[in-house]
């Protein structure tokens, strides 16, 4: 039979790249034995096992249920040593009743008696104790050990005695406690109660806010959505001068939009008037300055008054939204002190109140910022439209500078506030310059009319930003929030909040990521914007995926919020972190059975939810 010359030959050279894997891999694993000091010599030693089995056995029990107790204590005198005189007389006891005998009625320190008790409640239990003095009532105790009747209140247990040696007559003190009555829940089963109920909700908070701003950061963070995105160098560089502009003025503003309501923010007249009149006059305003149909195009007085009339209408829309928080606020504290066990509602509406009025500074500085720099961007692309190439350098240069400048020197701002190094060479001028040549030389190195990727620039910002917040976990989060607004769950609610935020904006982007292109090609032939291209495109296919992802998020804040806890967070982490440092090891085990019980039943209401949602 001839050979298969086809048939490769074994090479050595192969099984030696395999020997050779395989040691490496017994080094890596060995040395991983070593750093991770991997010995179980401990795990022998009859006193860790000892301990291990009363955590094991006390984790078992957790401290949920109760009954009243009833207790039996009953001292029998002994001797310790012999007197020299003989023991003298021990009177019988009543054996009506529970009673004990001990035998030898005297010994020295450290020899053993045998301690038996009759006539005790069957199946109880408790310690048994050596009580020093003459005085049977004597609260000091040495030693426990725990003894359990049987079936007939009988039980039999040898006690060696301590070294507390007297002339006087000494006692042993058994104490055996029986349950009576119906069984109850413990303070501690309602503690975990509260502080569960308290961890849901946290975590409930923490995914719906973080989704909300999850949702439009993934857009921005999808590389395929952004990647198309281009515009010239002008327009590029005016929107970065549009936003701190932007930003600053919207502040101004709405500040003093803010110090116009102050005076009538306890009026709750004013407040409701100013609520039905805002929305008559936004309409109405919005009405004439953006009319619908326009035959020709108006005159400059006219397009200036719209204008005008415009942001005075924005101006009421604010006051009105300042006048609507004033009156959640009043009417919140009315139901505080009014609604008696309903008083949550009337907090409710207090803190929504006081949520609106912090943030819609913020909000009206960012939207300002926003439409600042979409109309300078605008402005830009117009430019780059209509003047000649030369002309385009010039501006580009100019306007490429000062946006390198004030993008740069704020900052330098920002490093000076946050490191104090007093010197402005180095935080102010310094970044500027820096800024302002490395704007200059852009504008040299592109052509006058290149668009330039800034789609790509703001996606691995925005992924950049987003991995960065990621890797910082959760319980370092809380430590930061604690500081800001204190011991609390609403501290844990905010790490959570953040973290969901940056991990759902990750999951969710990706997900844009992976739909089909077919639907989004078809929207673009159409014409369509870049917003209709993301509402008839691509939401439809990635509402499926971000209910399961939002779903998982929040199973996961409530496992988080339990080590949220052990900063100060809130929720039942603290209650857990607290019984294991007093060694409370049954408190310990409620509460982690109630984590157990809320996690598998989240993960049982989602997976229902997920069925008839996707």
């Amino acid at each position: 039979m001839k050979a298969n010359h086809n048939q490769k030959k074994a090479s050595p050279w192969k099984s030696i790249q395999l020997g050779l894997s395989i040691l490496a891999g017994l080094l890596v694993y060995a040395y991983g034995f070593q750093i991770t000091r991997v010995d179980l010599e401990d795990l022998r030693s009859e006193t860790r096992q000892q301990s291990l089995t009363r955590v094991m056995r006390a984790l078992a029990k957790p401290e949920i249920i109760a009954y009243e107790q009833e207790e039996e204590i009953i001292n029998y005198p002994v001797y310790v040593p012999c007197p020299a005189n003989g023991v003298p007389s021990i009177p019988e006891p009543n054996q009506t009743g529970p009673y004990l005998v001990i035998t030898p009625a005297c010994a020295n320190a450290g020899e053993t008696v045998q301690v038996e008790g009759f006539n005790f409640a069957p199946n109880t239990t408790g310690p048994l104790r050596f009580i020093p003095g003459s005085d049977p009532t004597n609260v000091v105790a040495i030693g426990r050990d725990n003894v359990e009747t049987d079936d007939a209140g009988h039980f039999v247990f040898e006690m060696t005695l301590p070294e507390r040696l007297s002339d006087d007559v000494q006692y042993i003190r058994a104490t055996l406690r029986r349950n009576v009555g119906t069984p109850h829940l413990t303070k501690t089963a309602r503690d975990t109660w509260e502080k569960i109920v308290e961890t849901v909700f946290m975590a409930f908070l923490a995914t719906t806010f973080g989704t909300i701003l999850a949702i439009p950061l993934s857009f921005i963070a999808a590389r395929n959505l952004m990647k198309p995105v281009k515009s010239p160098l002008a327009s590029i560089a005016l929107s970065v001068l549009g936003w701190p502009i932007g930003i600053a003025l919207g502040y101004l503003i709405v500040r003093g939009v803010e110090g116009l309501s102050t005076p009538f923010t306890e009026n709750i007249a004013v407040n409701l008037i100013s609520i039905i009149l805002t929305p008559i006059l936004v309409w109405s305003g919005i009405r004439w300055a953006l009319p619908q149909e326009e035959i020709s195009k108006p005159a400059t007085a006219l397009a200036l008054g719209r204008l005008g009339v415009l942001l005075l209408t924005i101006l009421v829309c604010f006051f009105g939204l300042f006048q609507l928080a004033s009156l959640a606020r009043n009417l919140g504290m009315l139901g505080i002190s009014t609604l008696g066990p309903l008083a949550f509602l009337g907090n409710f509406l207090f803190q929504t109140g006081d949520i609106v009025i912090i943030i819609t500074p913020a909000l009206g500085s960012l939207a300002a910022g926003g439409a600042l720099s979409s109309f300078m961007g605008r402005l830009g692309q117009q430019t780059t439209e209509k003047l000649s190439p030369s002309g385009m350098k010039i501006f580009n240069l100019i306007f490429s500078t000062l946006a390198g400048a004030v993008t740069f020197g704020l900052i330098g701002q920002l490093v000076e506030w946050l490191y104090q190094i007093g010197q402005p060479f180095y935080t102010l001028w310094g970044p500027v310059l820096t800024g302002s040549l490395l704007g200059l030389a852009l504008a040299i190195f592109t052509r006058a009319k290149a668009t330039l990727p800034t789609g790509m620039v703001i996606y691995y910002i925005t992924r950049t930003f987003l991995n960065g917040l990621r890797s910082i976990e959760a319980l370092v989060m809380a430590i930061v929030f604690v500081i800001a607004v204190g011991i609390g769950p609403f501290a844990g609610m905010m790490a959570l909040g953040l973290h969901t935020i940056v991990s759902l904006a990750k999951l969710y982007s990706e997900q844009v990521e992976s739909i089909m292109a077919g639907p989004l090609e078809a929207i673009q032939a159409t014409g369509a914007n870049r917003l209709q291209t993301i509402i008839y495109a691509v939401i439809p296919q990635i509402v499926p995926p971000y209910i399961s992802y939002t779903m998982y998020r929040w199973d996961i804040n409530v496992r988080m919020s339990t080590i949220i806890g052990f900063v100060g967070g809130g929720g039942i982490g603290f209650l857990l972190q607290q019984n294991i440092n007093l060694l409370n090891y049954r408190a310990a085990s409620a509460q982690m059975f109630a984590i157990a019980i809320v996690v598998a039943t989240m993960d049982y209401i989602s997976s229902i939810l997920r069925e008839k949602a996707i």
